[in-house]
């Protein structure tokens, strides 16, 4: 069985004190979860706070992204090198939000991810399809070219070292959600096309919603059999709400 994950994206959000006293609320509450693996991902400013607070915990931590770069004159980027340097175990890549503001393209994604995974970090690679998308029934189409990025350019073995995350774009800060049956529809889809490349890394490999994913509706959708945790957003800033993921995460092991 795939151990569930939570992940905690927190995106552009927090402050010095804030990130304090939430680290210190899901630590304290932490020892409830008995089997989901927990993560944070702070902003960049704030690793330093999740290397000092959590070490002695079961949390991990990681970043929002990654530079493509190994190093040099790229101003603004942080590289995988420094990231490994703080002690981080994931790196959110591809998120919707990135490939919208940020024009990143499949390929850069696809370089991000071979990036990381040369350091021994573990990469969240993020797919998804936007409500016209949907709408036009290319969902398929499109979270199929997302993960071939990197499966034609890194191969399935590469895949096995990292973590999908579905996030439908329409349901990301929206309060929709994907309805369980919608999700797991597409993390089926998702399992079966790495499977024709390798039915083991496709048995192995976890895969994530990340999609307004609340306690109100984590433990119905972790319940599919191909929905393995969640990659959270809005409800990762509160440590009660967050905790509340991770046990439904358990109760589905």
């Amino acid at each position: 069985m795939r151990q569930p994950l939570i992940a905690g994206n927190w995106k552009m959000n927090g402050s010095k004190a804030e990130t304090v006293e939430l680290l210190n609320g899901i630590k304290a509450g932490i020892g409830e979860v008995t089997a989901s693996e927990v993560a944070v991902c702070p902003p960049f400013p704030y690793l330093y706070l999740a290397e000092d607070m959590l070490k002695g915990t079961a949390i991990r931590y990681g970043s929002q992204d990654c530079s493509r770069e190994e190093s040099g004159a790229f101003t603004g980027q942080v590289s995988a090198a420094m990231l490994q340097d703080f002690g981080c175990t994931y790196a959110i890549l591809g998120h919707s939000e990135r490939r919208l503001f940020n024009a990143e393209t499949d390929a850069i994604i696809a370089r991000k991810y071979a990036v990381v995974v040369s350091h021994g970090l573990t990469p969240i690679l993020c797919v998804g399809e936007t409500l016209e998308e949907r709408e036009q029934g290319k969902t398929e189409e499109v979270v199929a070219r997302h993960l071939d990025a990197v499966l034609e350019s890194a191969g399935a073995e590469a895949l096995a070292k990292g973590v999908i995350a579905y996030e439908p774009v329409w349901a990301i800060g929206t309060g929709v959600t994907a309805t369980p049956e919608q999700a797991q529809e597409v993390h089926a889809f998702l399992r079966e096309r790495i499977a024709k490349k390798s039915a083991e890394v496709a048995a192995g490999v976890r895969i994530l919603y990340g999609g307004s994913m609340k306690p109100g509706n984590a433990l119905e959708l972790m319940a599919q059999a191909d929905i393995d945790g969640g990659l959270i957003g809005g409800a990762a800033l509160k440590a009660a709400d967050f905790l509340a993921i991770c046990k439904a995460g358990d109760a589905n092991v």
